[in-house]
């Protein structure tokens, strides 16, 4: 009546409605973040989950395996820290001690750098001393706000709780509401597309969760064995800190690399090129062998596809988007190939010829 045209009004609308609730998503981006992680976290626990039921008499409900999986994660994660954290805690004391002696000139004239870096050290120590004191009073008005930080930081811990508790409701309850979500749809072709969608979230972010705890135990493992063997100072934290870091794809491997060779070369330690030739050597390793091989399933992504999208995840939402950023390009390529099958049948449908007397 107005000369608007109904699909051009429809197709308008529908942008305007993506556009809203991008917004929204990205206001409440912190919520959806830890969501995701409670749902990441729940398929990483899933083929233990659905092991132990399997085994167990009772096929009723799913709780009695998701509650023997959870004490078994429960009393991993003390044992670990009872093995690993208190040297990790004690390594970590000594180094923090160690840099807090490398701003004082007292006690850096004698520091034993490698003779290879002794000049760009002492430099450094003489730039990072005098930084110090040209803004002084800068960083006496910066601590009250790096204390409100620090009280924010706290609320990690309620991270670490909730995270769990969110990921035994997903496996609980996860398929039942995948089934009732699919039900909403009333056409059966595009049931059909859902369903398929569904199947193969479930298999690649499983998939992709288990491949990230299996190469970074790898790193962790191979970092720590080769450290300990070469003597390299500090050698289960720095492990330690590389097993966290290689679920941030390209920047995580980037930033503990570059942790490795500076801690190792303020240590003293004499071999810090041989320290350079293992992670490059490793890096090539778990990059071209490990890593296509445990994520062989779903993950077809091309490299700079990868690079593109870890530096747009991170100007978006800083770390958490660059850790996010590799899975949400695999699911929105499954979603689009499912899609594009889709319409290709439908379009073979509609060429095919009626019978005749239908």
């Amino acid at each position: 009546m107005l000369g608007i045209e109904p699909r051009i009004a429809r197709a308008t609308w529908t942008v305007i409605v993506i556009a809203v609730l991008c917004v929204l998503v990205y206001a409440i981006r912190q919520t959806v973040f830890i969501f995701v992680v409670a749902l990441l976290f729940a398929y990483l626990l899933l083929p233990l989950v659905d092991f132990i039921d399997r085994v167990l008499p009772l096929r009723r409900s799913r709780t009695p395996a998701l509650a023997i999986v959870y004490v078994l994660l429960v009393a991993g994660l003390i044992l670990a820290g009872v093995e690993i954290g208190s040297q990790v805690a004690q390594q970590a004391s000594t180094l923090a001690q160690r840099v807090s002696d490398f701003i004082k000139p007292q006690q850096t004239e004698g520091l034993p750098l490698p003779q290879a870096v002794k000049p760009m050290g002492d430099r450094l120590l003489s730039a990072a001393r005098a930084a110090i004191q040209e803004h002084y009073q800068e960083i006496l008005q910066t601590l009250p706000r790096a204390a409100l930080r620090a009280v924010g930081a706290a609320t990690n811990v309620v991270f670490i709780v909730i995270v769990p508790i969110l990921s035994f409701f997903f496996l609980k309850d996860g398929r039942a509401l995948q089934r009732y979500i699919t039900a909403l749809v009333n056409d059966e072709g595009h049931r059909g597309v859902l369903a398929g969608i569904a199947t193969d979230l479930n298999v690649l972010l499983a998939q992709y969760m288990r491949a990230l705890v299996l190469i970074g135990l790898a790193t962790a493992i191979a970092y720590g064995a080769f450290f300990a063997a070469m003597g390299v100072p500090y050698a289960v934290l720095l492990a330690a800190i590389a097993f966290p870091l290689e679920f941030i794809p390209m920047l995580g491997p980037l930033a503990s690399s570059a942790i490795i060779l500076l801690v190792a070369g303020f240590s003293g330690y004499p071999h810090v090129l041989a320290i350079a030739v293992f992670l490059a050597v490793f890096r090539i390793f778990q990059d071209y062998v490990l890593a296509p091989h445990l994520m062989s399933s779903g993950m077809e992504l091309h490299p700079l596809l990868i690079v593109f999208g870890v530096f747009a995840g991170e100007q978006i939402a800083g770390i958490p988007g660059a850790f996010l950023s590799v899975p949400v390009m695999a699911v929105l390529r499954i979603v689009y190939r499912r899609l594009e099958r889709a319409r290709l049948q439908s379009e073979i449908r509609a060429s095919e010829p009626t019978p005749v007397g239908k």
